[in-house]
């Protein structure tokens, strides 16, 4: 089986793509800058999700060189901090252009081969933040959000053609995300307190996050299943958000996010 994985050169990206090279799968990982990072088990790709170029040259790499793609982890994306207020338009649409159309980009690039192949899956790596909106991480969920309901409805279109879709909606994990984060460059200052206050939590939830190695090996029971899931949540104790969601009244709800955002 031949697998690519964006975003594979930290966290969870590298964790996944060095387990399933280990079980045997042959393994394309990508990141923009692959020469910072030689891994001995699988192959490293240069791949720009934000660029159609980039994206079409990687697939047809692959292609040629293997004749097929079995399987698509998308994982490649960054967290964008800050008001929303604060936030431009441009800079919410590179969030966006990465971490939404991006999974665009390789899925629309991919779909042809899987199709023709009458096989394929394809594993999104969404997030609790996409079924959660995040104070002063307004973009980063939005783009998530996005995903859930692009993966939904792509399962629905591909089901009969031998391509399975799955979302994988993790909490926090112990990975680069905070620190490849990006702000935004407006500063507000009625913001400021409890813009700081959330974004040390989201980076402090992340550094105290477990190891992506344990989420890897979801990815790999995902890869290996013969009925994939739709969704699966794998959220620690951040699960409970969701949960408390669904059941308790929403003016409570909102009282418990909040307290826990520091707002």
């Amino acid at each position: 089986m031949v697998v690519l994985v964006t975003g594979a050169s930290s966290g969870l990206g590298r964790a996944a793509a060095e387990l399933l090279a280990s079980c045997g799968y042959t393994v394309y990982g990508t990141s923009r800058d692959p020469d910072s990072s030689s891994p001995d088990s699988f192959i490293m790709l240069r791949l720009d999700v934000a660029n159609d170029d980039s994206v079409a040259e990687c697939v047809a790499e692959v292609i040629n060189t293997e004749g097929r793609i079995d399987a698509l982890i998308c994982n490649a994306g960054y967290a964008l901090s800050g008001a929303v207020e604060e936030t431009s338009v441009g800079e919410a649409k590179a969030q966006m252009e990465t971490n939404f159309f991006g999974v665009v980009r390789m899925v629309s690039a991919l779909l042809p081969h899987m199709r023709y192949q009458q096989s394929g899956r394809i594993i999104i790596i969404s997030s609790v933040a996409g079924m959660i909106g995040l104070p002063y991480h307004a973009y980063y969920s939005a783009s998530k959000y996005a995903l859930e309901g692009y993966a939904e409805a792509l399962s629905r279109e591909v089901y009969d053609k031998g391509i399975k879709v799955s979302l994988i909606e993790p909490g926090f994990f112990h990975t680069k995300i905070s620190d490849s984060s990006k702000l935004a460059n407006m500063e507000i200052p009625q913001y400021t307190k409890s813009k700081t206050l959330a974004v040390e939590i989201f980076r402090r939830s992340v550094k105290s996050g477990r190891d992506p190695e344990v989420l890897a090996t979801l990815l790999k029971k995902v890869v290996e299943a013969k009925k994939p899931k739709l969704r699966y949540i794998y959220a620690g104790w951040t699960r409970w958000f969701v949960i408390f969601r669904l059941l308790i009244p929403e003016k409570l709800f909102e009282a418990v996010l909040r307290r826990y955002a520091g707002i």
